[in-house]
C-alpha cells in the first residue's frame, strides 16, 4: 500500500495569495485550493470510465450552481487518468481567475509530476 504524499504550494495569482494542498494516493490525488483558512467547500470528484472519453464527474458537496470544482476535476482526472477530488474554496465570481489557477496547477504537474 502506497503512503499518502503530501504537497503544498501557493501562487499569488491576480493580487490574491492562493495556496493549494496536494494529498497523492493510490490511484489519485485530492486537490485542495483556497485563499485564507482551510474550509472544505465545494468538493467534487471525477474518474475515468471505459464508456466515455469523458471522466465523470460529480459535485459531493456544495453550491450545485457552481461547476468550477466539478468540470476542474474533470480535466484534472483527463490529463493523469486518475480518480480526482477537488476542494475549490476561491470566489467563484472571476473566470479569469479560475483559468489562472488551474494553469498554476499544471504548471505544477510538470515540475512535480510524483506529487499527483
Amino acid at each position: 500500500m502506497e503512503p499518502i504524499v503530501v504537497h503544498d504550494f501557493s501562487e499569488k495569482i491576480m493580487e490574491q495569495l492562493v495556496h493549494f494542498h496536494v494529498m497523492k494516493f493510490s490511484g489519485g490525488f485530492f486537490l485542495w485550493i483556497g485563499s485564507n483558512s482551510p474550509l472544505l467547500s465545494n468538493l467534487a470528484l471525477a474518474l475515468d470510465t471505459k464508456y466515455d472519453s469523458m471522466p465523470l464527474s460529480a459535485l459531493l458537496l456544495g453550491d450545485t450552481s457552481d461547476t468550477t470544482p466539478s468540470s476542474l476535476a474533470q480535466r484534472l482526472t483527463k490529463k493523469t487518468k486518475k480518480q480526482v477530488f477537488v476542494s475549490y474554496s476561491l470566489p467563484t465570481t472571476d473566470s479569469n481567475l479560475a483559468l489562472l489557477v488551474e494553469n498554476r496547477i499544471k504548471k505544477e504537474m510538470e515540475i512535480h509530476p510524483d506529487k499527483f
